[in-house]
C-alpha cells in the first residue's frame, strides 16, 4: 500500500519492559479516570467548591529533591512509605528504609508536609510535582484500624481518647472500669460510633478511619498515580522507577502474618446489623466508588 515502509521484524518486538510499563501506565490512567468520573458524578455532594486550606494538606509529604508528593493514608502501608520518603529526603542520612524504626517514621518533624509552605509554593508543587497515594479496600482498612487501635493492649492513648467515649456512648450498663479504661471496645460499638451523626458533628474522624476522600482530597488534587494495597509492591516499585530512584531503592517487602485479610473482614462484619452495614457503607461510599472497590459480597445491605 502506498507510503508504507517494510520494517525488519525485530523493530516490531518491543522490549518486554517498555511493554509492561505501558500496560502499567494504562492501568494508572484507568484509575485516574475512575476518580475523575466519581468526582464529577458526585459533584453536588462532594465538591462543594471548597477551596483547600493549608490545614487540608497535612497528609501530603513533600520530597523536593525528587519533586514528589505522597499523600499518606494510615493502614495502607504508610509506615513503609514514610520510611522510603525519609530515605529519599534524607540526603544520604538513611539508605535502608527498614533500618528506620517505625515510631521514627511517624515523627512529624522527620518529613516535610505541604501545609508548611506558603500559598505560592504550595501551588507550584501541586502543579509540578509527581503526586501519588495508596488506597485499600475501605472495610478491610477499617477492620485493620480497629484491630490495631482497639484490640492491642499497648494502644492506651487510643483507649483513653476514643475507647472511653465509644463505651460511654454505645454501651448500656457499662462497668466503671470499662468507662475508665476504654480498652475493650467491640467492633459493633466502633461501627455504631462511626455512623452516629453526633460523632461527625463533634469532630473530624481520626486519621486511621477517616476516608481517603477526606484525607487526600482527590477531587481537588489531581493525583498522577494511585497505588493499591492489593498490588503494593508492583505499584510502589513502579513509582520509585518513575521517580528515577528504582535502580538503588526498592520498596521493602515484608510478610506480615498479622495483616487484615478479606476473610477476617468478613468475620468482623458477621455481627453487624444490615441497617448498620448500610449506614457504614454510606460513610465510605465515595472511597469504594472512587477507587473501584465493589460492594463486599458479605454485606447485607438494606
Amino acid at each position: 500500500q502506498k507510503g508504507s515502509k517494510s520494517f525488519p521484524a525485530l523493530d516490531l518486538v518491543m522490549p518486554v519492559l517498555s511493554l509492561q510499563l505501558s500496560n502499567t501506565a494504562i492501568l494508572h490512567q484507568i484509575r485516574r479516570d475512575q476518580v475523575t468520573d466519581t468526582c464529577r458524578a458526585n459533584s453536588v455532594s462532594s465538591r462543594k467548591r471548597r477551596v483547600l486550606t493549608p490545614n487540608d494538606l497535612k497528609h501530603l509529604v513533600v520530597d523536593e529533591d525528587h519533586e514528589m508528593i505522597y499523600c499518606y493514608v494510615p493502614k495502607v502501608a504508610c509506615t513503609n512509605w514514610k520510611r522510603v520518603m525519609m530515605v529519599l529526603t534524607g540526603r544520604g542520612k538513611y539508605s535502608d528504609p527498614m533500618e528506620i524504626p517505625a515510631n521514627e517514621a511517624h515523627v512529624s518533624s522527620n518529613l516535610k508536609t505541604l501545609n508548611q509552605y506558603s500559598i505560592p509554593e504550595i501551588n507550584h508543587r501541586l502543579k509540578n510535582y509527581m503526586k501519588f497515594l495508596f488506597v485499600r479496600e475501605p472495610f478491610e482498612r477499617l477492620v485493620s484500624a480497629y484491630r490495631n487501635k482497639f484490640t492491642q493492649k499497648y494502644n492506651t492513648s487510643f483507649h483513653k481518647r476514643y475507647g472511653t467515649k465509644i463505651v460511654r456512648r454505645q454501651r448500656k450498663n457499662a462497668t466503671q472500669e470499662a468507662l475508665r479504661k476504654g480498652d475493650d471496645v467491640k467492633f459493633e460499638e466502633f461501627v455504631a460510633y462511626l455512623i452516629d451523626p453526633h460523632t461527625q458533628r463533634e469532630e473530624p474522624f481520626n486519621e486511621h478511619w477517616q476516608t481517603v476522600y477526606s484525607l487526600c482530597h482527590p477531587c481537588h488534587i489531581h493525583y498522577d498515580l494511585i497505588g493499591k494495597y492489593e498490588t503494593l509492591e508492583e505499584d510502589s516499585n513502579y513509582i520509585l522507577q518513575l521517580a528515577g530512584v528504582g535502580n538503588y531503592l526498592k520498596f521493602p517487602t515484608y510478610a506480615k502474618s498479622t495483616r487484615t485479610t478479606d476473610e477476617m473482614t468478613t468475620e468482623f462484619f458477621q455481627n453487624i446489623s444490615s441497617e448498620h452495614q448500610t449506614q457504614l457503607y454510606e460513610v465510605y461510599k465515595l472511597d469504594f466508588l472512587m477507587f473501584n472497590y465493589s460492594v463486599p459480597s458479605y454485606l447485607k445491605l438494606e
